[in-house]
Order: structure tokens, then C-alpha cells, then sequence
């Protein structure tokens, strides 16, 4: 059987067999048999490669999406929803994988030829997500309080190396678990499959780094300070609430859940409401590797159940990924602010900012690299990126030229599902650069902004910019190139998160300063230019007061994890580094005592050293 589908998929890809154009043709036929023959007798590892008409290849270890069932987690217990009387949804996935014969069109029924044109994108229902209550959600804080118990709980009294033993190995058992991972992410949140990867490993990678930073910043032993000898080692603050975003919800919400974990402190962890699958599938490897109530978890909406938690004052930290309402919401619902420490990532507006002397005639090389950095910085995982590149600003003189020369480069992008792929010129494959967003709320926020921009002169310049591909309920938007873009549109001001990539001509740097000084996030910028002296020198010092990071003819990024990562004004509060972390979640404690002859004391505090968990070497 797949000798002749494969045979058959050749001679279609040389022009010998009728394409398909509908449901009923050979090829489909074909297709299905292959789906059918991989799938009864291949474990859920092996892909099928499936040539389409327009030369990709779709791949998927599977004929049908994932399908995650609902299960809750609170006090070391897993149950189905369905045990505990938790109302579930169901959770749509970003596309599906079935064929569909009005693939052809836009859905402004624009027919096209382009080879590029991907599979009908319509959602598919991956699985099932809780939505508790008010009361319910009060149940994990209870558990979360047992656990903590005024900070005498067995998860806080543990020794650090045990503590990190535990974390070990739950990494261990979610590692088992990584292609399961991998799929959800891409199917949905529309990841592409090394983007997927690149999450999850990335994680791995984060945790085993922060370990290894703990393990060489913890004292072993006491240290003379004057006439004190003192024992300094961080400790936990209590119970953490910990609200990961959808872009990144395994990567970013452990950046902050597990330097929290490893300093001894609970977890509430609010599951995403977009992006959250991934978390149920780590329910089981933290029942295996750690004590019951350190970590609960809530699902459902955010409005109904944090809020009421945050209003009893028993939340010690809250660790934030997301948007700065919602933060200040959150905050505003604590009875006593001043006591909740805060880790807050938020939003950014980042700018490129090019300078005249990247256009001269002798740099044309430099400006390749240019519209390289800004097209990957814009439109990375679909521009929804905190890190994203948000607004372009180039000289006026050569804003028409920069932005027909990035049209070009983002016509030439990859548009389709999360698993397809094309051949590349080595023969390997090439994923889709440009996948589905999340949901139909996001196209209609980016169809906003791109409405009132050219309602106010701007005009998408790239073909096909802003369309919808794949089916009437796709999500997979061409990226819109909008220019002009002024300070008149929404999209000047707002964070689109998203395709959309706005061109802002300036006639001279002030504007450009003006922008950055005045405006309301502070996370990062990347200045393009081939002179050190002048205009960039003097950004560099301006900025230094403003931005997070300043980044030197190349996108902005959070990466490498050792770097700090922070922001100022409503971009954050806090630093996500992996040093930053563990201090963000803990605060020093001092065991300390004044040696003197013919005192018992040194004695004490030797035994005391010995007898401690608190104080126990870190191997």
C-alpha cells in the first residue's frame, strides 16, 4: 500500500495524475488510504509526509488532532471535571487537518495560483478545559494554605537538595511527554513544529541553568562579617499565584513557576485559558514528584476566579505574564498591596529605528541584513511576541523604499499550517513561517487596526496583505506591511501583537525620541545604523533611562536566559533572568551569632549547622 501511494504522490508531483480539486478524487483517495495504513500500524511517532497539489508536504504523526480530556488538579489529586462537578468547554485548535476543495480562494474569494496556499485551516476541537468556579477556585487556595502552613509545610521544611532532586525529576517525567507537548502547542496555539520544539527544549534548558545557579550562589558554611559569623541563604515567601501567557505557556510560565518551586514556595497556577493544554499534561509527573497541595491548579476565567482569591490576602506573590489592566486589576484586589511581592512581564511597543546611513549607496549589504532583522523581529511566530517589533521608523527620504523592499521579503513567506512543509533547495523541509493566530478574537483586532489605518492613509503594500486563507473560520492571516503609518492611528499607539507590521516615516530624530520618551511601555528597541558616533550614541544614552535592552542592528529578543530581561513604566516589574528569578521569589534569611571564648555558643551553632535542613550543604 505505500509503495503505490508514494508512487502515485511522485507521478502526481510530475504531472501524471489528476490533482486534487474535491473529496471525492483519486488523490484524496490516496491520501486517505496512507492516513489509514500509517495510523493503524505505526505508533502515533512515525509521520506521514502527504504531497499536496500545490508541491508542500503536510506532516502530522497523525490523521486526527490530539484530544486532551479535562482533568482537575488540586491537593495532589487528579479527577475528571466530570468527578468534582467542573462545567468544561470545549477547546478549539488553531486549524484542522482535513482537506478542503475552496482552499483556492481568499475569503475575499480572490482565486490564487500560488503554490503556497495552505489546507483549510478551520478549527478543530482538541480537547476539553475546566471552568471552575468561585468556590471551586477557593478550594485550591485552601489546599495551597494546608501546604504552606505558615511556612512550616513539607515542601518549604524540605532541604534544597531535596527540593531540587524533585524538580529533577519531574523534568524527567514531562520530558517523556515532549512530542505530546510538542503537538499541542502546535495545534493549539499554531506553532510550527520547531518552534514547538524550540519551546519546550528551551525549558528544559532554563530549569537545568537555574538549578546550576542555585546549586553556586547557595553558601555553604559560615562567613565572618565583622565580629558576626553568618549563615546567608534565600527562602520562600509564601503562596504564589502564577498566570503564564498563550505565546509562550509552557517557556514563560516555568521561567517564573520554577525558580518559585525551588526556593519552597506554593503554587496556584492559573492556566491559560488559550495555551493551557499543554499544562494538563504535566499534571501527572508533578503528582509523582511532588508532596500533595504545592502546586493547584485553577482553570476557567481569570475574572471569576482570581480576583476573589487575591481578595482574601493570603497570596504572598503574584507572578504575572500579560496584559498591564488586568495586572493592576489584580493587584488592586489585595487587601494589603504592600505585602504582595510582584514579578510582572507585560506589554511592549518596541520600535526599530533606522538610520539615513543604512540607505547609502555603499551599504547596500548592511540593508539587506536590515529588512532581515526587521521582518524576523516583526513577524516571528506571527508577530505575537512581547519582543516583537511594533513600530518601524524610517527616514523619510527612504520610508517608500524600505517598505516596498520589506513587502518583497514578506511576500515571500512561508503561509500555512503549523506541521506543513515545504522542500528546500538542500532537500530538507522548510516549515510554515506564518500560522494560524489562536483565535477569531485576534483577527478581529487585527482587521481593526488595519481598518483605521488605511482609513486614515495608510495602505497595505504587500499582496494579499491582511487577507484571510484556509476557510470562512480560519485564522491564518497573510501579514499586512502597512504604510504610511501615522501618529493618528490606533496602530501608532497600540500594541497589535499580531501580523501586522506598521511603517512610520520621520523627517528627523526627534520624533523618533519623542516616541520613546513620552510613550507608555519601556521594554526594548534596536537601533540599525553603520556609524557608532552621532544619532545612535546619543539613542544609547537617552534610552538607557527608558528601555530594558538596547539592541544594535539586530531584533529585539529576550534571549540569552542569563541576560536580565526586564522593562520599565508598563512594560514590567521586575527582572526575568535566571538569577533574577530566584531572587524575585525568595528573600534572604540570616542565621547569625557573635563568637566569644568560653562560650557554648560556637558549639550551638554547629550542631545547629549539622541538624538543619535550612542549612544543609547543596551537593
Amino acid at each position: 500500500i505505500k509503495h503505490f501511494v508514494y508512487s502515485q504522490a511522485h507521478q502526481s508531483k510530475s504531472g501524471n495524475m489528476t490533482k486534487f480539486r474535491g473529496g471525492g478524487s483519486l488523490a484524496f483517495q490516496i491520501k486517505a488510504l496512507a492516513f489509514l495504513f500509517i495510523t493503524s500500524h505505526a505508533d502515533a511517532s512515525i509521520a506521514a509526509d502527504i504531497h499536496t497539489d500545490s508541491g508542500a508536504v503536510i506532516r502530522s504523526t497523525k490523521a486526527e488532532p490530539p484530544f486532551i480530556h479535562g482533568r482537575s488538579f488540586i491537593n495532589g489529586v487528579i479527577l475528571s471535571n466530570a468527578d468534582v462537578g467542573i462545567e468544561e468547554h470545549d477547546v478549539l485548535g488553531c486549524c484542522s487537518s482535513e482537506e478542503n476543495s475552496s482552499n483556492d480562494c481568499l475569503v475575499d474569494g480572490t482565486c490564487e495560483t500560488d503554490a503556497r496556499k495552505p489546507p483549510n485551516s478551520n478549527p478543530a476541537v482538541i480537547g476539553v478545559m475546566g471552568q471552575l468556579s468561585e468556590n471551586q477556585s477557593r478550594e485550591a487556595l485552601e489546599s495551597a494554605k494546608r501546604a504552606w502552613n505558615g511556612g512550616s509545610g513539607t515542601w518549604t521544611q524540605m532541604s534544597l537538595n531535596s527540593r531540587i532532586e524533585a524538580v529533577e525529576k519531574f523534568m524527567v517525567e514531562i520530558t517523556k511527554r515532549r512530542e505530546e507537548m510538542v503537538q499541542i502547542l502546535m495545534w493549539e496555539i499554531g506553532k510550527n513544529r520547531p518552534d514547538a520544539e524550540s519551546e519546550f527544549d528551551r525549558t528544559v534548558s532554563f530549569v537545568k541553568e537555574t538549578i546550576e545557579e542555585i546549586r553556586s550562589q547557595s553558601s555553604s558554611g559560615w562567613s565572618n562579617v565583622g565580629n558576626t559569623k553568618a549563615f546567608i541563604r534565600r527562602a520562600a515567601i509564601g503562596i504564589i499565584m502564577c498566570l503564564g501567557p498563550y505565546n509562550y505557556p509552557l517557556n514563560e510560565t516555568y521561567a517564573a513557576l520554577i525558580p518559585a518551586l525551588l526556593m519552597g514556595n506554593i503554587i496556584i497556577l492559573k492556566v491559560p485559558t488559550v495555551g493551557g493544554l499543554v499544562h494538563i499534561l504535566t499534571m501527572d509527573a508533578f503528582v509523582s514528584s511532588l508532596p500533595p497541595g504545592t502546586i493547584n491548579f485553577i482553570s476557567g476565567r481569570g475574572r471569576v476566579t482570581m480576583p476573589p482569591l487575591m481578595a482574601t490576602g493570603s497570596i504572598d506573590g503574584l507572578a504575572f505574564i500579560g496584559g498591564a489592566n488586568a495586572a493592576d486589576n489584580l493587584i488592586k484586589s489585595h487587601p494589603n498591596p504592600h505585602r504582595l511581592k510582584l514579578f510582572l512581564q507585560l506589554e511592549g511597543k518596541n520600535m526599530a529605528i533606522l538610520l539615513p546611513d543604512v540607505f547609502e549607496e555603499d551599504n547596500a549589504a548592511h540593508l539587506d541584513k536590515t529588512i532581515k532583522e526587521v521582518l524576523l523581529g516583526s513577524l516571528s511566530f506571527n508577530g505575537q511576541r512581547c519582543t516583537a517589533l511594533k513600530q518601524i521608523f524610517v527616514p523619510q527620504k527612504y520610508a517608500k523604499l524600505f517598505a516596498e523592499k520589506l513587502s518583497v521579503a514578506a511576500e515571500a513567506l512561508r503561509v500555512g499550517l503549523p506541521w506543513q512543509t515545504w522542500e528546500g533547495a538542500d532537500g530538507k523541509p522548510l516549515f510554515s513561517q506564518i500560522t494560524p493566530l489562536p483565535n477569531q478574537s485576534r483577527i478581529s483586532y487585527m482587521k481593526r487596526l488595519i481598518n483605521d489605518a488605511k482609513s486614515k492613509g495608510a495602505n497595505i503594500i504587500n499582496k494579499n496583505g491582511g487577507s484571510i486563507v484556509g476557510g470562512v473560520n480560519s485564522t491564518l492571516m497573510v501579514p499586512a506591511i502597512l504604510y504610511p503609518v501615522s501618529e493618528t492611528m490606533d496602530v501608532y499607539h497600540e500594541e497589535q501583537f499580531g501580523p501586522v507590521v506598521p511603517i512610520a516615516p520621520y523627517d528627523d530624530i526627534e520624533t523618533v525620541i519623542a516616541y520613546g520618551r513620552d510613550g507608555k511601555y519601556g521594554m526594548q528597541c534596536s537601533i540599525f545604523t553603520t556609524k557608532g558616533e552621532g544619532d545612535a550614541a546619543a539613542l544609547v544614552d537617552l534610552f538607557s533611562a527608558v528601555f530594558g535592552k538596547i539592541n544594535i542592528n539586530s531584533q529585539c529578543g529576550r534571549s540569552p536566559d542569563s541576560l536580565p530581561f526586564s522593562g520599565r513604566r508598563s512594560s514590567a516589574m521586575g527582572t526575568m533572568s535566571i538569577s533574577e528569578a530566584i531572587n524575585s521569589f525568595s528573600t534572604q534569611t540570616v542565621v547569625a551569632y557573635k563568637p566569644s571564648e568560653n562560650d557554648v555558643t560556637d558549639q550551638v551553632a554547629s550542631v545547629i549547622y549539622s541538624k538543619t535542613n535550612f542549612m544543609q550543604d547543596v551537593a
